[in-house]
């Protein structure tokens, strides 16, 4: 099997406010696109999440996948294995606890390897990435429910 190709991004317009996250996965000649958009959120919810929906989105287990993500907290929290500290934690003081947690339910199926991309620096599928994610935020109809507001851990469904 070829070995897939996730890029990402997330976009947020104020934090929290609205925002959106892009993924483009490739493996030899296929491509695929996901977006959503979120009325409320945050930047760093939306980058993580964009990996998670690119990784939910591979059909059998054992993927050979490399995520390129412009986003420092997602590739430093897994490529330093500050996450495993988070979680052996119990995220005591962290924010996102349960999108990260998605994650490392689907993470752990695959074999994946992160690169850190600089954003905004003409490559092209995470140029298109970040397309995504800011249409899917402007979009008239956002998605109400997943933003966790970390002042009092309180789901918010608006």
């Amino acid at each position: 099997m070829q070995q897939i190709i996730i890029y990402t991004d997330g976009a947020a317009s104020g934090n929290p406010g609205p925002g959106g996250y892009g993924v483009v996965l490739t493996c030899g000649p296929h491509r695929k696109e996901l977006s959503e958009g979120f009325r409320l959120t945050t930047n760093n919810r939306m980058e993580l999440l964009a990996v998670i929906k690119g990784l939910e989105a591979l059909k059998t287990d054992g993927c050979d996948v490399m995520i390129y993500s412009d986003s420092r907290y997602v590739v430093d929290a897994v490529e330093k294995h500050w996450l495993e500290g988070w979680i052996q934690k119990g995220f005591k003081g962290k924010k996102n606890p349960d999108l990260w947690m998605r994650f490392w339910r689907v993470y752990k199926q695959h074999n994946v390897v992160f690169r850190w991309v600089k954003g905004h620096d003409g490559i092209p599928l995470n140029e298109r990435c970040d397309q995504l994610a800011t249409t899917a935020a402007a979009a008239p109809t956002l998605i109400d429910e997943g933003y966790v507001n970390q002042q009092n851990d309180n789901t918010l469904n608006l």
